[in-house]
């Protein structure tokens, strides 16, 4: 892992050990991502159970998942920060172990309240793995060949996805809820061991300081507009849901004003000054608003309307993930070549099409058509989230990897929060908001007239969806006049401007200050 982590070929063509090591320690990477990956379905397919086991409201089931995220979403760039400061490898690595801890504390939870708080737990792991991730692989691999590392990664990503659609369905039907928590355990040791064995920092350390205030006031801010829109899924709006709406949204007006006063903020204003940097972080968040409630709305569509079990309505979307987690390589490969708005864009354009054909889902439809889509839908993400990925890590000048790939994180965590809660209440819209609830908890099925109605709030969530995938492929398509376009195995050639602002983000003035002038 000290040589030559490009793994450059030798005089006879073969490849050197250096870079067989590097492709072994992107296949440790692999194994992170996948691991929170398993996390991000198994949960859902269990919800019933858990609801049901640990004797939780129905309003209070669904912080499970979004305790989860919103943890992630909160320390993403604060965690990655913690990378530059003490070593990339070494948080990712504790990142596995905090997760396995908190697998191993939620598999043995005995109410709502214990449940929720070792989700938070285990979110603090995988804010650590997943913010981190990106910069060892930046760290790794040089430029030229990190769209394929990434596309790597991927397949990571949908690996874990199709494993907690399968094993979550089989553990809840035939063994108990709590296994989904266990089996995160034995895979996290052996990812640990083998993450100590082959992973090694090679970055240099980079003082840096908490932001306490901002992760205060975006935290607070994020809690409380996600709980005013959680309720009002349930209920009516009232006094308290209006106060805990307007009181989160003064709170993220104050994190943009702290953010420019800190000297080490919590979001690097400075780094939108890079031109391609602004459009890939919006079209992250963009992308995880959208495609992030796609999973739940066809689960809630497979098991009310159409009245299939768990498993048998998620095991429909395992050929979209397989066939995803085929494309990411390539996608990632012809991000190197081209650059990377091409394919980011190519795969948001496709996932347009994708929810297109979810919208147009009825009472009689053929399942054919929910497998076709899911196939489309995972063609467009894998072939987004390598390009978008490694767009961000080729903007980002090398003393902030950490900062870039947490700020990453953080924007596409934000929209992942948001899409579980907006998919919901607009889906809920056409029928009573309570129901509609329950029929996504898996807790209730519809029938005749109702189910009709249902399916057709379904399909106005999955048209607002569709509009946020145009606005991001909108401005995906922007860094067009700013892009890197990369010649064989060679040193980048970006535009002038672009490698200016870089500068600009490390000296002078109010830059080295992260304010934005």
């Amino acid at each position: 892992m000290n040589g030559d982590v490009g793994g450059a070929a030798d005089p006879s063509g073969g490849r050197t050990a250096a870079g067989g090591r590097t492709n072994l320690a992107l296949a440790v990477v692999m194994t992170g991502v996948l691991i929170t990956a398993v996390d991000t379905t198994i949960v859902v397919l269990a919800l019933p159970e858990i609801e049901r086991g640990l004797h939780i409201a129905l309003a209070s089931v669904i912080w499970i998942i979004i305790g989860y995220l919103l943890v992630v979403t909160v320390l993403a760039s604060q965690v990655g920060r913690l990378g530059d400061m003490f070593g990339r490898v070494r948080m990712y690595e504790v990142g596995f172990v905090v997760f396995i801890v908190g697998s191993a504390l939620c598999a043995i939870s005995w109410d709502e309240g214990s449940i929720i708080a070792f989700r938070v737990l285990q979110g603090i792991g995988g804010a650590l793995v997943s913010a981190n991730s990106g910069a060892v692989i930046a760290d790794l691999f040089p430029p030229e060949r990190r769209g394929r590392a990434y596309g790597f990664n991927g397949i990571g990503w949908s690996m874990g996805a199709v494993l907690g659609i399968v094993l979550g369905g089989l553990i809840v039907t035939y063994i108990s809820w709590r296994w989904i928590f266990w089996i995160n355990v034995p895979i996290g040791i052996v990812a640990t061991l083998l993450a100590l064995r082959v992973l090694h920092d090679r970055g240099g350390r980079e003082r840096r300081r908490i932001d306490l205030p901002g992760m205060i006031a975006v935290g607070l801010g994020l809690f409380g507009v996600l709980w005013a829109v959680t309720n009002l899924a349930t209920s009516q709006l009232d006094v308290s849901i209006l106060s805990f709406l307007i009181g989160g949204l003064v709170c993220l007006v104050a994190f943009v004003f702290i953010e420019r006063v800190q000297a080490e903020p919590m979001v690097r204003l400075s780094l939108f000054r890079i031109p391609t940097m602004s459009p890939s972080l919006l079209a992250a968040l963009l992308q995880g608003l959208a495609n992030y409630a796609v999973l739940f709305l066809v689960i809630m569509y497979l098991q009310g309307p159409r009245r299939l079990s768990p498993l048998d309505a998620s095991l429909l979307l395992v050929p979209g993930y397989v066939i995803g987690g085929i494309v990411g390589p390539f996608s990632g490969r012809l991000a190197d070549r081209l650059g990377p708005i091409i394919p980011a864009t190519f795969g948001l354009a496709v996932q347009v099409i994708a929810l297109f054909l979810y919208a147009h889902l009825g009472m009689a439809t053929g399942l054919w058509l929910v497998v076709l889509a899911s196939i489309v839908n995972g063609i467009g993400s894998s072939s987004f989230f390598p390009a978008n990925n490694s767009a961000v890590m080729k903007a980002s000048p090398k003393e902030v990897f950490g900062i870039s790939s947490g700020m990453l994180r953080t924007f596409q965590n934000t929209g992942m929060v948001f899409s579980f809660s907006m998919a919901i209440l607009i889906a809920s819209r056409s029928i009573p908001r309570g129901v509609a609830f329950a029929i996504f908890v898996g807790t209730a099925k519809l029938h005749g007239h109702v189910a009709t109605v249902f399916t057709s709030g379904l399909h106005a969530a999955f048209y607002a969806s569709t509009g946020f995938l145009v606005l991001a492929a909108l401005l995906s398509a922007s860094r067009g006049r700013h892009g890197v376009r990369r010649h064989g195995t060679g040193a980048s050639t970006p535009l002038g401007e672009a490698r200016s602002a870089e500068r600009g983000v490390l000296t002078g003035g109010a830059s080295i200050s992260g304010r934005a002038e």
